[in-house]
């Protein structure tokens, strides 16, 4: 092993990288570095890109027109330019873009970075890499920007007045850094002018430009512009003293102001309470008409037009870094508010309402600052300030400019444009989390939609740019630009999800059927042509006239619709009601109602069941092919509206919304018809015309008594001398005859009803008339009711209401209607009886509530006329008091203990009395006790003062009285009670106390009122646990990062959890209540680890808050962020080697994620994550060439496709498809020094050593190196054939499962083979067969007797009894339990309910025999008892169905890869070894010279067709025939093929032919043994014609025997080898002592081999992980056998103490993964109709024993002792045993399948299958043990008593008289 990955370590070394760019959809350009900023030309679209290092000049399209590196540089920030390499600090310095400003006139682009001191340059604006002025040496003042990477910079472009002449110079504002200018404001010259010289500073203002500027003021330039002829400077700053909060300011001054002198600063506000402190990113531009309207509406800031500017800026707040918000300033109102300070600070001393408004904010001079004159209007007559105010000003916090945030969002808002639609301002975000929000500016702003290229990760640079057309914007992130549209109409192709969007873009365009913007719709200027999206409005039908229509009738109908476009002539319009299409009519003088016809009664579909109407779609198309609306019209049916009023159906009729009338004369319901007249029509809303039966008499009817009901008529005059039947759904078989009585009154005789659900119900009757049996309308409803419901006992049966008659009737002992009882009624109840007292235990002192459960205990509360507990007085409760059955009192205290002088003893327990009145007694039989509890001990003894502590109290005694009446207190918090019992656990609350850790402090227990027992110095409050740090502090969306937290008093919290909530957006109330939480994976006293929770609330990562809870102390993690997940590229290179790396591109790596956390896979190989980057991740490619996964592959290639797959934490991507090169891809020439090398180097230091240690004995020196010489020889020669094996291209494995079906057994095939075929009998078992030899004769009689003997199977007792009398016979073994079970299996497979029955009754037993001999763990480990095998069989016959649906087809994949695999390379036929292998034991370990073949095979007698079959020239023909058979019948299944032995091989190489066989006259010899013939050995070449014919006498055909076993026999007799000849002691003694020697080295050379088993593993290692997948997944279909099976042996494990978790695991993996599919997994034939050889099975061997692995608890400890089978899968163990824990966690998570459930679905089984069982086979077998054992049977049952009482001896005689000549029969 050590060889391999030295190959694979040198191979590495010497891969080659390519990368080639990455191709995406929208316009994107990508840095190699960090972009620091974007300027736009907007006279050509181009974009200028500052980035470290580089300098980029774009097009419109983001192409890349020129660069230009500016860096790396060598410098020093302790040097100063030029710096030359005297300055020995100097190194490699990156270079950071600080300013980029863009001079069109001069087509000039300045350009100033980090290195140099700030140097600036001048590049070319068309070719940017042109550099047309750069100077290091002008010194100080030619010092521009910032060394620092974190110091902002911002610049604008200006001019500068001198003797008349205007200099083009740019101002600049910068923060400061340690070695940089002090110059705060600073303005630039471009050219050179007099003394000053190109980027020298040119005014010289002290105010602004002093060394008096520290770093203590912290400012942070984010935005500058120009506008009115001021220059604007946006920043953020802190007081500068001890104040160290930011807050926000807007600095102006007059362009042309040479001193600097009209300086001034305003503070901005965003919130009352300027939360939102510090700005982030800012944009100017016009607000459009609604925003300006709005703006003005509020009345801050005066009347803004549509036309005026606005400051939109973004704001963080330090207060809640999650938080950000954009507010909005006129810039009108800034200025207005210059003014007035101005105009305050030269008239009025800078006061303002009596208030200081002004000071100066860089200077500790705050006299003299403003002067008084008194002239008005100074501010505007010098408003670029003068030199009698050299100072700048700034205004104090009280006079800020404040507005209200217009957007909130819980992200870091960090940039910022604005752009107007038609009059609607629309503000477009970007987030540190790279998203891009679009937020309309409207009177209540609303987020609508996320950008495209959202989700990257990266944060948005405030560089937000719109192209000059402003229909596209430039999102610009870390390393990336993309050009993305403002709007994305034409994604939406219907109205309402056009209008959903609410996009101020977009809006329906209605004549044309699209989502558009305005001017795109070629009619919107015309009315509701265009729907603007934010209008939340299409175009709907308001109504239709008629509003409906009978089913049975046709019109025209006019559809109404409001909003309906104006048409032109041209324009036409359709109608169509469901599938029938009209012209539609627009109705004249009219432009909103359409006149259309409806369909005739024939196309209208039927009414459907319970409804009285039809609906029919309606659509309008406009011009034939454009929706314009659509909707749903009403065709209803009279005759329909009865059907569910069957009771009245004339007033059902009548009173319908339809307006339908009543024939009582034909007893229909039609459409109303005024041409029909008569007494017999009841019209349309008249009920009360209805011929009806109402008002029944009386109208409570009791159960069991018949009362007669009268009831009156009405509207009956055409059912004159009819007679009339009665009747109701509780009787519903009877029907009783009506009685007229005078007039309309009538009776019947009533019921005896027959109820006892609950005590009322209501009946409903009908009445029929007699002669024609057609319901008239019936309202008679009577109240039904029994006495005996919820009345059982005498005082609740007279507490009854008296209208009800109830009596107590002692005869029946029950209460019961007045007339059902012949007895009177007693006076009095039966005295009290107690049931039960609750609770049964008392504190000494009492004063407790005691709850008295029994019957008969009065009829009201004043009937308690005493109670004693124990002897003592109980005080009655009254207002707890229920009739009858419940009384509470309160108990007094125990007596006293008397003197011991006297005989009297100390009562403390004793029953319960109660007298009722009239002196009846009852007296319980349970026993109340008074005892006194003592608490004893508290654990633990320590919780934290925020509680949520669960403590456990232990003592003596402590249940007494109930958890109602217990309280508990530490110290004086209250702590909450949880469970109350032998201990009780209650949760600590809040310490208020002023220190902590607190003193010791008491616990009490309070039992009732006055019963304290206190535990002293039992628990302490200690300080809170503290969160010092959490790292990492990012997790993408899809959770499962492992975060750790270290701090302080994590030992004293029991549960940590960690939790996401959608913090929700507080411009927004839609935040959703979910939380998304993980449990911590463990946890020290300083060290806490969580896996970050995965969030699938929302998109919005940053919208998202974690906090910590730690017991009940809740951490905000304030500066922990969620991303986006990243987004992956495909690949640009898909061919690896197992020597190349693999170059993953994409974006947002990095975000949350480093290379060590990352993990990659290539098909199931995994892949070492070298290097991860924000958008690139390289990875080292398996070494060895895993399993293919693709299912389909090209017919000209071999390579499989390989899935790419990336995992962070719980998320996985398919990154690509991959595959490897072929072979011949990578030159000999490569390979052959990259293997050889370390072999030297290997030998070479080996020769070292030995010569070291063996310097004494030259000769023996000699001989070493002549051994490592031929050792060297050896290993080049075999690593070299090794690595050339393991390149070969592997072919599809699957391919042949998409022509041809899987070859599943059917159900009967399937259950005999899993049942019978491991048998002793094998294929010749009877059950298999369906063979029993019975005489004729006898038949008849015997099948009577074995259905006798069946019905006696089903007889729970006697078959219980079977069981137990086998299993007790010693002579009654393993094997034949296992066999009788299967026997019964079939035998009881009509009644599976039954057979489950009898197998839940028997494995309990089992389960009691293992507990109670304390080995439960060993249970169903074998199946040594019959139950184990009928559970067996019993997973067998219900997962049957699951096979077929789901595991069936990964395990015939995973069959077939193996089968494919084995076959690839070289099998030896004797020793049944592989080259290709997972089994080491069968490892063909010596080199095989092969090649493939590819053979014409033409079948004779099947036409002139061949098939192509590859195979092996070191094939024997038995191989190459089976080879063939599969290949030419593949369609077939196995066992419709032809065999081996049945065929015969012959070869025409010429004019004859020749037959091939593995053995004949001109087979090899090597001295006594014989090779098999293989292809090579008749020389058959690669495309030869063989023909494959059927032998009719195999026994004359050559030297085939009667059996393929007989022929293997003599082989072996005859000393046969096939490729490697066993080891033979004579060929040895014979041999040389040289060949002796190199035999040796062969043999220790062959581990190198084992590198075969990784080569297999890892190409089938995707079918395994599919089987294993398919098997063991809860999330999909779970077979309901499982979930019942699982639930019954989760409720036995709570049934038993010393049943632990383990054990649970264990039963339940030895009753489904090793009882079942172990079995199948080994056994594929017993599935599929396929047949394994021992080869394969060999390797099916080695995955069982995997999967059997991964199902066991115990952890295996692998050393280099441990068998290669163990090694191979070791890494895989893990993974598959949590698989198997989740399986079984979420099988317990399912919704529970009930008995009534499964016992449908075991129904369904043995109904579809078990006709096809040979259940009288079965039956007769099974009689066999039954005949066998017959004597210790009889005995068994004569001696149960069950058995007696159901004559089971006398049925079993029977059974066997029939019988009793079976055996001689036989």
């Amino acid at each position: 092993m050590e060889w391999w990955w030295l190959w694979r370590l040198t191979l590495v070394t010497t891969a080659t990288v390519y990368l080639s760019p990455s191709h995406c959809r929208t316009a994107e350009f990508t840095s190699d570095t960090l972009i620091n900023n974007v300027e736009a030309d907007p006279r050509t679209d181009r974009l200028y890109v500052g980035a470290v290092n580089a300098i980029y000049q774009l097009n419109s399209d983001l192409e890349v027109e020129s660069r230009a590196e500016t860096g790396p540089r060598r410098d020093s920030k302790k040097c100063t330019p030029p710096v030359t390499d005297s300055c020995e600090e100097a190194v490699d310095t990156d270079n950071h873009n600080k300013l980029l400003l863009v001079h069109g006139a001069k087509e000039m682009l300045v350009v100033c970075g980090s290195v140099f001191r700030g140097i600036c340059s001048q590049r070319n604006l068309s070719k940017v890499e042109q550099l047309l002025y750069f100077s290091d040496t002008k010194g100080e003042k030619s010092y521009v920007t910032s060394a620092e990477e974190s110091v902002s910079v911002v610049g604008v472009m200006s001019y500068f007045t001198i003797k008349d002449q205007n200099l083009t110079v740019f101002m600049v504002g910068k923060g400061y850094g340690n070695h940089d200018s002090t110059k705060l404001i600073a303005t630039r010259i471009l050219q050179d002018y007099g003394d000053w010289v190109v980027f020298d500073s040119i005014i010289e203002a002290s105010a602004v430009q002093a060394n008096s500027f520290a770093m203590k003021y912290l400012h942070n330039f984010r935005f500058t512009f120009k506008d009115g002829g001021f220059v604007y400077f946006l920043l953020s700053r802190t007081l500068g003293l001890s104040d160290n909060k930011n807050f926000t300011v807007i600095s102006r001054m007059c362009e042309d102001d040479q001193g600097y002198y009209s300086y001034t600063e305003l503070q901005l506000n965003c919130s009352t309470t300027n939360k939102y402190n510090k700005v982030q990113a800012a944009f100017i531009g016009t607000p459009g008409k609604d925003l300006a309207q709005n703006l003005s509406k509020s009345g801050q800031y005066g009347r803004v037009s549509a036309f005026d500017k606005v400051v939109f800026v973004t704001f963080a707040s330090d207060e809640d870094p999650s938080t950000s918000a954009m507010c909005m300033y006129p810039l009108q109102a800034i200025n207005k508010r210059l003014v007035e300070i101005l105009d305050a600070c030269y008239s009025n001393k800078g006061i303002i309402n009596g208030k200081s408004a002004v000071y100066s904010p860089y200077s500790s001079k705050f006299e003299d600052l403003c002067s008084s004159n008194n002239q008005n209007s100074m501010a505007l007559r010098y408003k670029c300030g003068a030199e009698f105010l050299p100072s700048p000003m700034a205004t104090k916090a009280e006079f800020a400019l404040t507005a209200e945030p217009s957007v909130v969002r819980k992200a870091h808002m960090t940039a910022v444009a604005v752009a107007v639609e038609m009059g609607h301002a629309v503000a477009f975000l970007g987030t540190a989390a790279g998203e891009m929000l679009k937020v309309h500016l409207s009177e209540h702003p609303e987020m609508y939609e996320r950008m495209p290229g959202e989700g990257t990760g990266d944060k948005v640079n405030k560089n937000l740019l719109f192209d000059s057309s402003l229909q596209h914007l430039f999102i610009t992130t870390e390393k990336k630009i993309t050009k993305v549209p403002v709007q994305a109409c034409h994604m939406k192709t219907d109205c309402r999800s056009c209008v959903g969007m609410k996009d101020p873009y977009c809006g329906w365009c209605v004549l044309e059927g699209k989502c558009t913007r305005k001017q795109e719709c070629s009619r919107s200027t015309e009315t509701n042509a265009w729907l603007w999206s934010p209008n939340q409005q299409c175009v709907q039908i308001e109504s239709f006239k008629p509003p409906n229509l009978s089913c049975k009738k046709t019109q025209q109908v006019d559809i109404s619709i409001p909003t309906l476009p104006r048409l032109r002539e041209h324009d036409s319009l359709l109608c169509i009601f469901d599938s029938f299409t009209t012209n539609a009519v627009v109705a004249i003088g009219s432009q909103v109602r359409l006149t259309c016809s409806l369909p005739d009664p024939v196309d209208i579909p039927p009414t459907p069941d319970q409804q009285d109407y039809v609906s029919i779609p309606v659509k309008i198309l406009v011009n034939r092919t454009t929706l314009l609306t659509s909707g749903e019209y009403h065709f209803y049916n009279c005759a329909a509206t009865v059907r569910n009023n069957k009771n009245t159906p004339c007033i059902a009729c009548v009173t319908s919304q339809w307006g339908c009338q009543w024939n009582a004369q034909d007893h229909i319901c039609s459409d109303k018809d005024d041409n029909v007249q008569g007494n017999h029509i009841v019209r349309p809303q008249q009920p009360d015309s209805c011929p009806q039966f109402e008002s029944p008499e009386p109208l409570l009817i009791p159960v069991g008594f018949e009362i007669p009901i009268s009831f009156q008529g009405r509207n009956l005059d055409i059912y004159k001398e009819r007679r009339f039947t009665v009747g109701t759904e509780l009787m519903r078989l009877t029907e009783e005859e009506v009685t007229q009585e005078q007039g309309s009154k009538f009776r019947f005789k009533g019921y005896q009803f027959s109820y006892d659900e609950q005590q009322e119900v209501n009946v409903s009757f009908h009445i029929k008339d007699r002669d024609t049996e057609r319901k008239i309308d019936s309202t008679l409803t009577v109240v039904l009711y029994n006495c005996s419901v919820g009345r059982e006992d005498c005082s609740l049966c007279k507490h009854a209401d008296a209208k009800y008659q109830c009596v107590w009737c002692a005869a029946s002992h029950a209460c019961v209607y007045r007339e059902l009882c012949p007895s009177p009624e007693p006076a009095q109840c039966p005295n009290p009886e107690i049931s039960n007292i609750i609770p049964r235990y008392g504190p000494m002192n009492g004063l407790i509530s005691v709850t008295i459960k029994g019957s008969n205990m009065g009829i009201k509360k004043e009937d308690i006329v005493k109670i004693t507990v124990a002897g003592v007085d109980c005080v009655h409760l009254e207002d707890r008091y229920s009739v009858s059955t419940s009384v509470v009192c309160e108990i007094g205290p125990a007596k006293p203990v008397p003197p011991q002088d006297l005989p009297a003893e100390r009562t403390t327990s004793g029953p319960v009395e109660i007298i009722v009145a009239g002196g009846r007694v009852g007296r319980s039989n349970v026993i109340f006790t008074y005892r006194d509890p003592k608490p004893h001990i508290v654990s633990p003894r320590k919780g934290p003062a925020a509680g949520g502590t669960v403590i456990t109290i232990e003592g003596e005694d402590l249940d007494t009285a109930t958890k109602d009446d217990v309280a508990v207190t530490v110290g004086s918090v209250p702590c909450e009670v949880l469970t109350f019992g032998e201990n009780i656990t209650c949760k600590t609350g809040w310490y208020r106390g002023q220190k902590a850790p607190s003193e010791l402090l008491k616990v009490s227990v309070k039992y009732g009122k006055n019963t304290t027992k206190d535990i002293p110095d039992a628990f302490q409050y200690c300080e809170n646990p503290k969160i010092t740090d959490y790292n990492p502090k990012t997790s993408f969306v899809c959770g499962g990062r492992r975060i750790v937290v270290t701090g302080t008093g994590f030992d004293l919290i029991q549960s940590a959890t960690m939790r996401v909530l959608p913090a929700g957006d507080e411009s927004s109330q839609s935040s959703r209540p979910v939380e998304f939480v993980q449990e911590a994976l463990s946890k020290n006293d300083t060290v806490l680890q969580f896996h970050s929770p995965s969030v699938n609330c929302c998109n919005d990562g940053q919208s998202l808050k974690t906090v910590l809870q730690l017991d009940n102390v809740l951490e905000e993690l304030k500066t922990f962020n969620y991303h986006s997940d990243p987004s992956f590229n495909k690949l640009d290179k898909k061919v690896i080697s197992e020597t190349s790396i693999i170059i993953v591109t994409g974006r947002g790596f990095s975000k949350a994620m480093t290379a060590s956390e990352a993990l990659a896979f290539v098909g199931d190989a995994y892949c070492h994550v070298n290097i991860l980057q924000d958008d690139k991740l390289i990875l080292d490619a398996p070494s060895s060439q895993p399993r293919a996964k693709s299912k389909r592959q090209r017919r000209d290639t071999t390579n499989d496709l390989l899935e790419l797959v990336v995992k962070f934490g719980h998320g996985e991507w398919v990154v690509d498809s991959v595959y490897y090169a072929r072979k011949d891809d990578i030159s000999l020439s490569i390979i052959i020094p990259a293997v050889i090398v370390p072999m030297l180097l290997f030998i070479a230091v080996s020769v070292y050593c030995y010569r070291r240690k063996s310097q004494q004995a030259e000769r023996e020196y000699e001989k070493v190196r002549h051994q490592l010489e031929t050792l060297e020889e050896s290993v080049r020669d075999r690593c070299k054939k090794e690595f050339t094996d393991l390149m070969i291209e592997m072919e599809d494995h699957t391919s042949d499962l998409s022509e041809a079906r899987m070859p599943f057994l059917d159900y009967k095939n399937y259950t005999d083979r899993s049942f019978f075929l491991p048998s002793k009998e094998g294929a010749n078992d009877p059950m298999i067969t369906g063979k029993v030899q019975i005489p004729e004769a006898r038949r008849a009689i015997v099948a009577q007797a074995l259905n006798q003997f069946s019905n006696l199977l089903n007889s729970k007792t006697f078959l219980i009894n079977f069981i137990h009398t086998l299993e007790s016979r010693p002579d009654f073994n393993a094997r034949s339990r296992g066999y009788f079970a299967s026997l019964l299996t079939v035998a009881l497979h009509g009644k599976l309910e039954y057979y489950t029955d009898i197998m839940r009754t028997l494995l309990l037993e089992l389960m009691d025999e293992h507990v109670q001999n304390k080995n439960p763990k060993l249970m169903l480990r074998r199946s040594e008892t019959v139950v184990e095998r009928m559970l067996c069989n019993w997973m067998s016959i219900c997962l049957y169905q699951f096979l077929r649906d789901s595991a069936g087809e990964p395990l015939y994949k995973l069959f077939k890869a193996l089968k494919h695999q084995v076959e690839k390379g070289p099998v030896d036929a004797k020793m049944k070894k592989a080259k290709y292998t997972l089994n080491d034991t069968g490892l063909l370990g010596d080199d095989v010279e092969y090649s493939v073949l590819t053979l014409q095979v033409l079948v004779h007698g099947e036409g002139p067709d061949v098939t192509p079959v590859k195979v092996l020239n070191c094939d024997s023909i038995t191989q190459v025939k089976e080879k063939i058979i599969d290949q030419v019948y593949r369609n077939l299944p196995y066992s419709q093929r032809p065999k081996v032995e049945s065929v015969a091989l012959e070869w025409r190489p010429g004019s004859t032919g020749q037959i091939l066989s593995d053995l004949d006259l001109t087979s090899q010899k090597e001295g006594r043994w014989k090779r098999l013939n293989t292809l090579a050995h008749y020389n058959v070449r690669d495309n030869a014609t063989l023909v494959l014919s059927r032998v009719l006498h195999t026994q004359s055909f050559h030297q085939h025997q009667d059996s393929h076993d007989e022929k293997n026999a003599l082989l072996e007799d005859d000393n046969t080898f096939h490729l490697v000849r066993p080891a033979d002691e004579i060929d040895e003694v014979k041999s040389k002592r040289g060949s002796m020697k190199d035999k040796a080295m062969t043999k220790a050379i062959t581990e190198i081999y084992l590198t075969r088993l990784l080569s297999v593993k890892g190409t089938l290692q995707q079918f395994v992980d599919d089987f294993f997948r398919s098997v063991l997944c809860s999330g999909s279909v779970v077979p309901p056998a499982v979930k019942y099976f699982f639930d019954f042996l989760d409720e036995q494990a709570l049934r038993h103490d010393n049943v632990d978790e383990e054990t649970l695991h264990i039963w339940k993996t030895n009753s489904l993964p090793l009882r079942f599919w172990v079995n199948i997994l080994r056994n594929p034939h017993f599935i599929f109709d396929v047949h394994v050889t021992e080869v394969v099975d060999a390797s099916l061997h080695v995955i069982s024993q995997t999967f059997m692995d991964a199902c066991t608890k115990t952890e295996h400890k692998l050393s280099r002792e441990s068998p290669s089978n163990k090694l191979l899968y070791a890494k895989e163990i893990s993974t598959y045993k949590k698989m198997v824990d989740d399986y079984y966690s979420g099988i317990r998570q399912m919704v529970p399948v009930s008995d009534q459930d499964m016992n449908t679905h075991l129904a369904e089984v043995s109904r579809e299958h078990t006709d096809k069982l040979n259940t009288q086979v079965a039956l007769h077998q099974l009689y066999q043990y039954a005949s066998k054992y017959y004597d210790v049977i009889i005995q068994s049952l004569d001696e149960d008593p069950a058995a007696q009482n159901k004559q089971l001896t006398f049925r079993l005689q029977q059974v066997a008289a029939a019988l009793e000549n079976k055996v001689t029969d036989l």
